[in-house]
């Protein structure tokens, strides 16, 4: 690695005079699990990277009114994993914990800098997404509101600013709705998914309401399936809706080749999968289980 400055702020307001809007050179350090990663491997070479990790106030998880969830950004995955508020008002994200990476990771890794990273292949993303979660981002000029599905503008890009910090995680209550995640690896259980799906719905007597679908890893970034989510909506569910809808799903999904891929295959799969995302979501008792 190329030698760097290294800066250790004790507030937010120092940590976001500390960056340059204007410098792509300068970054915020949350866990760092990717970011030093990107720079061992020579693909980003920072001038200066503003460690977050003195922070304290951005750390903690607490229950908000009527069931919802305030995560700050730099707490550790594993704690929001351990976390028996989570468990009991969105376990879908205590589930997807389990196969993201590996204990060593989530021990370091904050849930801020997951999102902040942009990496399609991110599994918690399209979990959130699907739970219709926002983050409440800092800069110098205010702070600011965000929809995780509005955050990611591309492959390894979001429209944060190069001055502004995500401070908080925010998932509105869930009330009754179920929800599910499911990965296809081409590895290991816990290696990089070469399709994520993620599932979050209403159950109305037999039909299905409101519901969300979200693909990741497959394409450039995680993306809303409207097409799946008009098919589902208002359907009493069985072989032929979920078909449609997986249908729906492969065909509105611009899927991209990688190594753990083409493009084809990862369509097929995303074909199959919307269907098993359904089905676990359905077999939950509620509360986004």
């Amino acid at each position: 690695m190329t030698p760097f400055e290294l800066a250790e702020p004790q507030t937010v307001e120092e940590a976001l005079a500390l960056l340059d809007p204007d410098d792509d050179q300068v970054r915020p350090l949350g866990g760092g699990t990717a970011l030093m990663l990107m720079m061992k491997a020579g693909v980003f070479r920072p001038k200066r990277l503003v460690s977050l990790r003195k922070l304290a106030q951005l750390s903690g998880i607490a229950a908000t009114g009527e069931g919802g969830l305030a995560i700050g950004a730099l707490t550790p995955l594993s704690d929001v994993e351990r976390s028996a508020e989570v468990a009991s008002r969105a376990p879908v994200i205590v589930r997807a914990m389990r196969r993201l990476s590996n204990v060593r990771v989530r021990n370091v890794a904050t849930i801020g800098g997951n999102l902040a990273h942009g990496d399609p292949h991110m599994d918690l993303p399209p979990v959130l997404m699907a739970l219709d979660a926002s983050i409440a981002v800092k800069g110098r000029g205010g702070e600011r509101s965000l929809r995780v599905e509005d955050l990611f503008a591309g492959y390894y890009e979001t429209i944060l600013k190069r001055d502004e910090i995500i401070v908080e995680l925010r998932i509105p209550p869930q009330g009754a709705r179920r929800a599910a995640y499911l990965k296809c690896t081409t590895g290991s259980a816990d290696d990089w998914p070469a399709l994520g799906v993620a599932i979050s719905l209403e159950v109305d007597g037999k039909a299905i309401g409101a519901p969300r679908v979200v693909v990741s890893a497959a394409t450039e970034k995680a993306i809303r399936l409207r097409g799946a989510e008009q098919v589902l909506s208002g359907a009493t569910i069985d072989d032929s809706v979920l078909a449609r809808a997986g249908d729906a799903a492969a065909e509105e999904a611009e899927t991209v080749s990688d190594v753990r891929g083409s493009a084809a295959y990862k369509r097929e799969l995303l074909r199959v999968y919307v269907g098993r995302a359904i089905r676990q979501a359905l077999s939950s008792n509620g509360g986004a289980h």
